[in-house]
C-alpha cells in the first residue's frame, strides 16, 4: 500500500438510507459484537469506520480466485473467534467491492489492514504464519489499549492503582524528573513489558528535556537548519507548545536533506516522539507516511 488512504467515497456510498448501528450479527447476543462480518461498500462506514471507534477492525481484503487468501482467511477467522470481541474481522471481497479496494490502494491480495478510530494503523500483504499473525494482532491491541470506547454495553474495568507508580508520581509532583525516571525504570527492570511504565518513562524523558529548552530555541534552529541538536531542541519546544505538526515536520525535513548517522538519529528521535501520542492520531499517521516518503 502507498499514499494516503481516502475513505471518504465509501462514506458517500453508504449514505441514503443510513445503515443501522453495528449489530452483533448472526449468532451474537444482542448488543454483542460479531467477531466476523462480511463488509460491502454500503456497510463499510458502519461495520468498519464506526466499529473501529469501539474496537480495532482487521480488514481482510480477499478474492474468490486467490489461493493464498484461502490459506490466510481461515487462520484470521480462527483468531477472531478466539478474540471474543476484542477486535473484529471485516471480510471484503475486492471483486464485489472494488471501491473499497481502491480506497486502500490494494495492489495484490490478500491484503490485511488494521483500522482504529477510523484511521489505518498497520497493514501487510500475503500469507503470514499463525505465530506472526498473533504477534501482529497483539501489537495492534497494545497500541490502542485504553484509547477506544470498547464493545457496546461493556463497563470499563477499574484497574487498581499500582503502588510501584506512587514514588514516580510523587517525584513528578515535586518536579524531580530524575527521581520519576528512576522509579519507572525500577518497574521496567522487573517487568520489561509493562506498557504503562514504558509510556510514562517516555513522557518523563520528554518533559525533562522540554523543561530545559531555551525561549529562543525555534529561532536558533531556523537560523541553523543543519544543526541536528538545534532541530531536536526546537522540535521539543514545538511539541511542548502543542504544535506536533510543526515538530514532526521539522525533523522530517531534516531527514529528507541529511545522510548517514545524523539522518538515522533524526529518524530515531521522530519515532520516539510519535510514541508520545495515540498511534491512531491523524497527525501521527500522516507524519509516519511523510517520514516514509522522506526516507525513500
Amino acid at each position: 500500500m502507498s499514499g494516503a488512504v481516502d475513505l471518504s467515497p465509501l462514506k458517500e456510498r453508504a449514505s441514503a438510507p443510513p445503515p443501522p448501528p453495528p449489530s452483533g450479527g448472526d449468532g451474537a447476543a444482542p448488543g454483542a459484537i460479531a467477531p466476523i462480518v462480511d463488509v460491502t461498500e454500503a456497510t463499510f462506514e458502519t461495520e468498519v469506520l464506526q466499529r473501529s471507534m469501539q474496537v480495532p477492525v482487521i480488514v481482510d481484503l480477499w478474492a474468490t480466485w486467490c489461493e493464498p487468501c484461502k490459506q490466510l482467511s481461515p487462520v484470521l477467522e480462527k483468531l477472531a473467534n478466539e478474540a471474543n470481541g476484542a477486535w473484529v474481522l471485516a471480510k471484503v471481497d475486492v471483486d464485489a467491492n472494488p471501491r473499497i479496494a481502491q480506497a486502500f490502494g490494494v495492489q495484490s491480495v490478500p491484503t490485511v489492514v488494521a483500522i482504529a478510530a477510523g484511521q489505518p494503523l498497520a497493514d501487510f500483504q500475503g500469507v503470514q504464519p499463525e505465530p506472526a499473525l498473533r504477534q501482529w494482532l497483539d501489537a495492534i491491541q497494545n497500541a490502542v489499549a485504553g484509547k477506544l470506547s470498547g464493545p457496546p454495553g461493556a463497563e470499563p474495568e477499574e484497574q487498581p492503582a499500582d503502588p510501584r507508580f506512587e514514588a514516580a508520581e510523587q517525584a513528578l509532583e515535586n518536579g524531580d524528573f530524575e527521581g520519576a525516571e528512576a522509579a519507572y525504570q525500577l518497574v521496567l527492570n522487573s517487568e520489561p513489558n509493562n506498557t504503562e511504565a514504558q509510556a510514562a518513562l517516555r513522557q518523563v524523558r520528554f518533559l525533562a528535556r522540554a523543561s530545559t529548552v531555551p525561549e529562543d530555541a525555534i529561532e536558533r534552529a531556523d537560523a541553523a537548519p543543519n544543526d541536528l541538536e538545534a532541530q531536536f531542541t526546537a522540535a521539543d519546544a514545538e511539541l511542548f507548545a502543542q504544535q506536533p505538526e510543526a515538530a514532526f515536520g521539522r525533523l522530517i525535513e531534516f531527514v529528507r536533506r541529511s545522510t548517514g548517522d545524523e539522518r538515522t538519529a533524526a529518524r530515531t528521535r521522530l519515532l520516539e516522539l510519535f510514541e508520545l501520542f495515540d498511534a491512531a492520531d491523524p497527525v501521527v499517521v500522516s507524519s509516519r507516511r511523510k517520514l516514509a516518503m522522506a526516507l525513500y
